[in-house]
């Protein structure tokens, strides 16, 4: 099914791994993480409880890093018995502080392509995650200038998006998603009758792969978001 962009008047980006680096450091605290809780299981072992437990608390604490650190904290609590340290978990609550401390590292020609298509489009950051960390970041980015609007949600499946358009008063025939995720930031918006371009990240977060679609029926895939232009 060939996709074409005629029509496109609004352009939603993903923000982390579409815009930035993001998920790169998840994978390190995760290794780091493992490395401290050695003593009680294997590193992979870790690494699965973890997993699970984050999964268990999307619904209370949702997406980011905070989540991220209350689940490493009660991973380590289950996994040792009750016999972690507190020297141990100080420990973790430094590796969620580093992470909110890293550099925004953009990706190879985000500024560019932006820089480009905000003369031509309406441009709007949709991301999910902790509100005063994707505020940060986006601060930090030096990219705030491009776009017209900026929505932290909550999570990212029809419904969000839906809402968001309506609230917008964007329809969602002249509306174009862009982003690293198949699940979040791609099928969602097919779904409801956008359009979608998806740009993957060489890292992605177990919970976010999901098959691709085999008609490839409302996207397209990229290698670098600079072939966006090809398509506008």
């Amino acid at each position: 099914m060939e996709v074409k962009y005629k029509g496109i008047k609004v352009i939603g980006f993903d923000a982390d791994d579409t815009l930035w680096v993001n998920e790169t450091y998840f994978r390190e605290t995760e290794q780091k993480f493992a490395r401290l809780l050695s003593q009680y299981e294997t590193e992979n072992k870790v690494d699965q409880e973890l997993f699970k437990t984050e999964i268990s608390n999307l619904e209370l604490y949702g997406y980011g890093i905070k989540g991220f650190v209350l689940s490493m904290i009660e991973s380590a609590i289950d996994l040792s018995n009750g016999k972690i340290n507190t020297a141990t978990i100080s420990e973790i609550l430094h590796l969620g502080k580093e992470m909110i401390a890293k550099p925004v590292e953009l990706l190879d020609g985000v500024e560019d392509v932006l820089r480009e298509l905000s003369g031509k489009y309406r441009l709007i950051v949709l991301t999910k995650g902790d509100l005063l960390d994707q505020e940060r970041k986006m601060e930090r980015s030096g990219l705030s200038e491009y776009f017209h609007h900026i929505e932290v949600l909550s999570d990212k499946k029809e419904e969000n998006y839906q809402n968001l358009l309506e609230h917008l008063q964007i329809s969602t025939g002249e509306f174009l998603m862009v982003g690293n995720s198949l699940k979040s930031d791609v099928l969602p918006l097919v779904n409801i009758g956008a359009r979608a371009i998806h740009v993957p990240f060489h890292t992605t977060w177990v919970h976010e792969i999901v098959e691709a679609d085999d008609n490839n029926g409302g996207y397209h895939t990229i290698g670098n978001i600079r072939e966006i232009l090809e398509f506008l």
